[in-house]
């Protein structure tokens, strides 16, 4: 099907640009959204009455997500959820979660905006893209924890396991320390 772009749409082109797609796509996604139009006279037609509104829009809005952007990129946002010993969630982190913890913060985001590679499913820093406009892109950070005080250890660099780790050689040394002791006091014990 041959359809009209309204907006910039990834991966496919820009405004203005007549492309061929597949039915299903245009059907159930350009055209429902309002980003493009069928490619027949009379919407050529219309687009090119409507080219300087559409484009002024554009420009609008891409202005206000620019501002947005400048003050979002790189942004951490804390997500406390229930944890294994182990780092393992029970359950995972999702956009949604991502958009809550920064429309928090004061940031208007949607959680259709937030674009996630893979679920989170343990502990730690995460990376998250966010498409404020067709053209600009930002990254935030989540950093998922189980509580604010472990959201700051990590922060500071250490994960979760690190921490488990020491923390498990330092009650091994303190138990060795205590063996030590009793087997030192019971050789004195064993002289007297």
């Amino acid at each position: 099907m041959q359809v009209i772009l309204l907006e910039r749409v990834a991966k496919l082109g820009q405004m203005g640009e007549v492309v061929s797609v597949k039915d299903g796509y245009a059907r159930n996604f350009l055209l429902p959204q309002g980003k493009a139009l069928r490619a027949n006279d009379t919407n050529i037609a219309s687009f090119e009455a409507r080219k300087l509104q559409l484009e002024a829009r554009n420009l609008e809005t891409k202005k206000e997500a620019e501002v947005l952007a400048a003050k979002l990129d790189g942004q951490v946002f804390i997500v406390i959820r229930s944890a294994s010993d182990a780092g393992a969630l029970y359950g995972s982190v999702t956009p949604r979660d991502a958009a809550d913890a920064a429309t928090a913060e004061g940031f208007s985001v949607d959680k259709k905006q937030i674009a996630l590679k893979a679920p989170i499913k343990d502990l730690g820093l995460h990376e998250m893209h966010v498409r404020l406009h067709p053209e600009v892109d930002v990254t935030i950070v989540l950093n998922v924890a189980r509580s604010t005080e472990e959201a700051e250890l990590q922060a500071s660099g250490k994960s979760i396991q690190e921490l488990a780790a020491e923390a498990e050689a330092e009650a091994e040394f303190e138990i060795a320390e205590l063996f030590d002791e009793m087997g030192a006091a019971n050789e004195d014990g064993e002289d007297l």
